[in-house]
């Protein structure tokens, strides 16, 4: 961090400010001139505030993307400095706690990401007994990818004679779940999805809806969306998971807060249930509680 500040203060030394920002606007690590005054010390406080409250560690070169994300709440609200706009989110005021953990979430995903753990899931649900309802947790859904995911390849695996499946779907930023419940996705979004499921449970649309593709009826009764943050104290959840999707998630968390996630995430998957998580994500640090049994699949030890 040192290194980082030196580099900036060496720049906003060396180079005059830019046209239409303040004469105490600073240069990012890119060389990209910041139009709104952001100091390091601002970076900082933007740091330890999404840390406490999203869990989220952001490295010590994302000044740029932090700066870039959430210039854009400075202009809606007609504030002129990053200091001016962290005292109002510090504040505690919550529409815009709520906006600035929002821009500083990242949300990439896409139909059937990692698809193995579909394979698995369907052959789990096939063995599955008609009277035994499955219920399984995405617990960061973002724009709905995976949780429709989750509901395709469980119709397909029932073949209409399996157990019922609920699944809820949860994410942190509130922006994500309000298009996730609408399920309505670009054509080209659905490259991943094979043409028979795009068939059977998308509707395209025309008109001035032409290129755009809503998920069926059938599937959106499958999902509940609600906010929840995985940092909260308790979980507002009903019951045990028979499966729980937490993807690539945890590489977002430093260790501390990836074992208190996950232990809490063991007590609410079955004892036979099954925890899929990312393929860059290992917990080797949580041996007590989770035993590696698939490709990036962990069961309960006990």
């Amino acid at each position: 961090m040192e290194g980082v500040l030196k580099r900036l203060a060496d720049r906003s030394a060396a180079r005059p400010p830019a046209g239409g920002g303040s004469a105490a606007s600073l240069w990012g690590d890119s060389g990209t001139p910041f139009h709104y005054h952001f100091t390091p010390e601002d970076f900082a406080r933007v740091r330890a505030f999404i840390y406490r409250h999203a869990g989220i560690a952001l490295a010590p070169g994302k000044m740029d993307m932090v700066y870039s994300r959430l210039a854009r709440r400075l202009r809606a609200r007609e504030i002129d400095s990053f200091g001016e706009y962290l005292k109002i989110v510090e504040s505690g005021d919550r529409e815009e706690v709520e906006a600035f953990i929002n821009a500083l979430t990242t949300n990439m995903t896409s139909f059937f990401r990692e698809p193995h753990h579909f394979r698995i899931l369907a052959e789990r649900l096939a063995r599955r007994p008609a009277d035994r309802p499955a219920t399984i947790w995405s617990c960061a859904s973002s724009s709905g990818e995976e949780p429709f995911s989750i509901a395709m390849t469980a119709r397909e695996a029932q073949q209409g004679n399996g157990p019922a499946v609920s699944i809820l779907a949860t994410d942190i930023d509130t922006n994500v779940l309000a298009r996730a419940k609408r399920g309505v996705y670009p054509v080209d979004q659905l490259q991943k999805v094979p043409e028979h499921l795009r068939k059977r449970f998308f509707l395209r649309g025309d008109g001035k809806h032409e290129g755009l593709a809503r998920v069926k009826e059938e599937l959106r009764r499958m999902v509940t969306f609600r906010r929840l943050n995985l940092l909260d104290e308790k979980w507002p959840l009903r019951g045990k998971f028979d499966f729980i999707f937490c993807r690539n998630v945890m590489i977002y968390f430093d260790k501390k807060t990836q074992h208190a996630i996950l232990e809490k995430m063991a007590q609410v998957l079955e004892p036979d249930g099954l925890l899929f998580v990312g393929h860059s994500e290992s917990f080797h640090h949580t041996q007590e509680m989770f035993r590696l049994c698939g490709n990036t699949a962990y069961a309960l030890r006990r």
